[in-house]
């Protein structure tokens, strides 16, 4: 029973990983949430997984970031928000559809709002978040 519980622990983070790597791409699919199962999961289910994931050199420090400061970095977000907005530009003018258009409209006001409204990291947290990362994780 141990063991089927660690490889459902090792699908699911594995599957909420994929999903929140996907989520990095697709403007209405959230990353963070799925980011955070997936270290979960792998805490539980994988020292080997949950290593690599929290060493990732991306990964790792949003991560990190998140849950220790319930923050991200400026850069995180200028990119996040320039990467949203044109991904819903661009849906936008291939749908061509008014309802469609007023949905991409409302969600991407929505996440930059959200986005917004994390905490910017200083310098010193960014950095802090760098050695806990080489000191644990590397």
């Amino acid at each position: 029973m141990k063991n089927m519980k660690k490889w459902l622990y090792l699908l699911l983070g594995s599957v909420s990983l994929v999903v929140g790597v996907a989520g990095a791409f697709i403007p209405v699919l959230p990353t963070t949430p799925f980011l955070l199962v997936a270290s979960f999961c792998y805490l539980r289910s994988s020292t080997r997984m949950y290593r690599w994931l929290m060493g990732h050199r991306v990964l790792g420090p949003y991560i990190v970031s998140y849950t220790v400061y319930k923050g991200v970095s400026r850069q995180n977000k200028i990119g996040s928000l320039v990467f949203l907005w044109c991904s819903l530009l661009l849906s936008i003018f291939l749908v061509c559809s008014l309802f469609v258009t007023l949905i991409l409209l409302v969600v991407g006001t929505a996440v930059t709002i959200h986005i917004l409204k994390l905490k910017t990291l200083t310098g010193k947290q960014q950095e802090e978040i760098q050695s806990m990362l080489k000191r644990d994780f590397q």
